[in-house]
């Protein structure tokens, strides 16, 4: 027997073995997980991307050279081994490992590489191991068979991405990194110019008006795997680069749009879950959902609507709902006994976190109806509102009373939060939905004027042009959000094509004519052109990835996520750089 220091040509990966390959000679390749030395025997744990499989040095067979060699193996040493597939005994068989039936005689072997003891675990017994090591040393994370599953998977996802886009006749077309930066939405990523002193360009935080000149350049139908940036605070839904499914469509309306939307949907179900999607999707209107839920991407797994109490409130004696410009309930049904009182309250504390005054209870138990403010009712009034939330013994009414934008946001974090504490969510089923006619803008009271809610660039819709100027804050959008499971997955609109309706939208949000031309003169200029009716979509890979995994955190889906802070705890971003460099690009170095 033969101790080699160069690999082996690989005939199987380690997890792949199975009883059918026995008395097959292999050859593998890969890092040590554990070994046990049990005097003549070792048994060693080769893990590839695969999985693993049991080598084992048996010294009758290996000889005391190879057997050395097995003896000095550690955890991630870089291992390839030859040697001939055996059966385990009954009594050896692991139904833990799918290899768990075989075990592999080892006859050569070359130690390609040894390894110190590594920082983090890479096995998967250790999930709660702390996170800011894990990213520090992300290298070695990657090894996990849990990591190695996830990028397969994420893999396999754009590939379907891909090959359903090209049979809907979709071309892929690649768009700037480097472009210009725009006011709305997120903060840009800059990026100065040498060659151009005191100008720069930005990070793209989205290829919206490039895929609209690709429609104005006749592509008609485009979509790319995009990197996006956005330089905002970090969430757990959150990245600052990220990727999403861009596309764009000439000649359409809504329901042209998604359509594709929804068959690509139903192909990433089916290849990567395998599941089926029922097409075509449910959809809610943006007011309807605010309405029931409180939530402009509501999780639907479960009930717990809003109701609204505001035309019961009207003399019903207790001033803090008389004097509220709305109040809404919603029906805990089954759940009174299942809250006690301090958790009610720190339920109430919650709700103030989303800036309302208090949160207001009435419970329905065995032994009659308990309430704050049941004392301010009468027996009529008590009962009427007991008829209309539709309680009956074993319920808890939860109420807020406030601006109607307080009281959504409010309850519409409450049913979530209830949903979560008493576990009424099904989390083994999806809801994938789409909402539609969302506002065209929303109001900024840091500004003092309107915004666009989902971008400047979103068409009217066309019985609301009237309203444009007589009331635009009535006017809906002909914009879309796809919904799963409480996630936003991603968001589109019909544009705008109409090179007047475009200025107008400019100057409703505060860009008057001279600085929309200086900000997006290119946009409008490109308009005079014949642009066609055109619209699209772009739905994020990561939080779909985090959909479909039931992942808690975008960075446990990407290959080399940053932490909470922005930061590369592994590469050490950001970072300083030389003084040359900043004056080359005639950046001043910053004084201490």
């Amino acid at each position: 027997m033969t101790i080699e220091s160069k690999a082996f040509p690989r005939s199987h990966y380690c997890g792949e073995l199975r009883p059918e390959q026995a008395g097959q000679a292999v050859q593998l390749c890969g890092w040590v997980q554990r070994s046990r030395n049990l005097g003549g025997l070792i048994f060693v744990w080769l893990r590839d991307k695969t999985g693993l499989v049991q080598l084992v040095f048996d010294e009758t067979i290996c000889g005391p050279a190879l057997f050395a060699l097995g003896e000095s193996l550690r955890g991630e040493y870089v291992l390839s081994a030859e040697g001939d597939v055996s059966l385990r005994a009954p009594e050896a068989v692991n139904d833990k490992l799918p290899t768990g039936q075989i075990e592999v005689f080892v006859k050569r072997a070359a130690l390609l590489n040894s390894s110190q003891t590594p920082p983090i675990y890479i096995d998967e017994d250790h999930p709660d191991e702390n996170e800011a090591l894990r990213l520090k040393y992300r290298y070695l994370e990657l090894r996990k068979p849990s990591v190695q599953a996830m990028l397969r998977l994420r893999s396999k996802l754009t590939q379907t991405l891909r090959s359903y886009m090209d049979s809907q006749n979709f071309i892929e077309v690649e768009t700037p990194i480097l472009t210009k930066s725009t006011p709305e939405g997120a903060r840009d990523y800059l990026v100065p110019s040498r060659v151009h002193p005191g100008e720069f360009y930005a990070l793209p935080q989205s290829p919206q008006i490039y895929k609209q000149l690709l429609m104005l350049g006749g592509c008609d139908r485009y979509f790319q795997l995009a990197r996006c940036f956005r330089d905002e605070d970090s969430r757990a839904d959150r990245q600052p680069e990220f990727t999403q499914c861009d596309l764009e469509m000439s000649f359409v309306e809504p329901r042209d749009v998604q359509t594709v939307v929804e068959g690509a949907f139903q192909a990433v179900f089916r290849a990567v879950k395998g599941s089926e999607i029922k097409l075509p999707l449910e959809r809610i209107t943006w007011r309807q959902a605010m309405d029931d839920y409180g939530s402009d991407k509501p999780d639907r797994r479960f009930g717990l609507k809003l109701q609204d109490a505001s035309g019961w409130a009207k003399g019903c004696g207790f001033s803090v709902f008389e004097g509220a410009p709305q109040l809404r309930g919603i029906n805990a049904k089954g759940c009174a006994g299942r809250l006690s009182r301090k958790e009610i309250d720190a339920l109430g504390e919650f709700a103030k976190t989303f800036k309302a005054k208090g949160l207001a209870w009435m419970s329905f138990g065995p032994d009659g109806v308990r309430s704050p403010f049941l004392k301010f009712l009468s027996d009529e009034k008590a009962a009427e509102l007991k008829a209309l939330m539709n309680a009956e013994e074993g319920d808890i009414l939860f109420f807020v009373a406030d601006q109607e934008s307080v009281v959504l946001q409010t309850l519409g974090q409450l049913r979530l939060e209830i949903g979560r504490r008493l576990k009424l969510i099904d989390l083994e089923k999806d809801d994938l939905f789409w909402v539609t006619e969302f506002p065209l803008l929303e109001w900024s009271e840091e500004d003092q004027r309107f915004l666009a809610m989902h971008h400047p660039f979103t068409s009217p819709m066309d019985e609301d042009l009237p309203l444009v100027q007589a009331d635009p804050g009535s006017v809906r959008a002909k914009a879309y959000d796809l919904v799963l499971n409480g996630l936003e997955m991603g968001s589109g609109s019909i544009r705008i094509h109409n090179p007047e309706v475009q200025e107008e939208m400019f100057n409703m949000i505060g860009l008057p004519h001279d600085l929309a031309w200086e900000r997006f003169g290119f946009l409008l200029e490109a308009f005079r052109y014949g642009v066609p009716p055109h619209g699209g979509f772009a739905f994020g890979i990561d939080r779909l990835m985090m959909a479909l995994t039931h992942a808690q955190s975008l960075r446990d889906v990407l290959a080399f996520p940053k932490a909470s802070n922005g930061a590369c705890l592994m590469m050490e971003t950001p970072s300083s750089v030389q003084e040359e460099q900043l004056r080359a690009l005639h950046i001043a170095p910053a004084r201490e």
